[in-house]
């Protein structure tokens, strides 16, 4: 059997056909990654894992002391409705005792003035899952990354390739893909 050499034509559609269809199962990996990653970039505005809802209460604060047992403490929770749900509780520095309960949330009394800022946090668990990816969850996620790059890389050079000409790779297309590797050299040197 004789193979013939493919021609530029042929090349060109078989890139064609592979940029497609590889870009269409990527699309869904970098929406993921896109939108994790905005989260990631402004974890100081937007906690990923949980919202936080803080709530200013009024308290009275003359039976708190450092001496305080678990049912002391308890008994603070009860306007919350999370007595049950106390977990430890400290004292940072003298003016201030911090309780935690379970899930997260938190209690922290100002205990000159009687204010208490309870914080309930609630999870987020679509984001939560997509911020995990970030951190490399286990060597399942490596192989799979690797893979993504790889593939990234596939159709990076097939759509590079498959346009031939002026707009192609040696010509208007050539001077963009060199811009667009450039922008992050200079980041890095910048």
């Amino acid at each position: 059997m004789r193979f013939s050499k493919p021609d530029g034509a042929t090349f060109r559609r078989v890139c064609r056909t592979l940029h497609r269809d590889l870009s269409y199962f990527i699309s869904g990996l970098v929406v993921v990654y896109a939108v994790s990653g905005i989260a990631m970039n402004h974890r100081d505005t937007i906690n990923p894992n949980y919202s936080v809802d803080r709530t200013e209460y009024a308290i009275d604060t003359s039976a708190i002391t450092r001496a305080m047992d678990r049912s002391d403490v308890q008994r603070l929770l009860e306007p919350f409705g999370r007595e049950g749900d106390y977990t430890k509780h400290y004292f940072p520095d003298e003016r201030t005792m911090k309780i935690f309960i379970r899930g997260g949330s938190s209690l922290t009394v100002d205990l000159a003035d009687g204010r208490a800022v309870y914080e309930r946090l609630t999870p987020r668990p679509v984001l939560q899952a997509f911020t995990r990816l970030h951190y490399n969850p286990g060597r399942w996620w490596t192989a799979f990354a690797d893979l993504f790059a790889v593939l990234l890389l596939t159709v990076t050079v097939t759509g590079a390739v498959m346009v031939k000409g002026r707009k192609g790779l040696w010509g208007r297309g050539g001077v963009e893909l060199a811009v667009g590797a450039a922008v992050p050299i200079l980041f890095l040197l910048i």
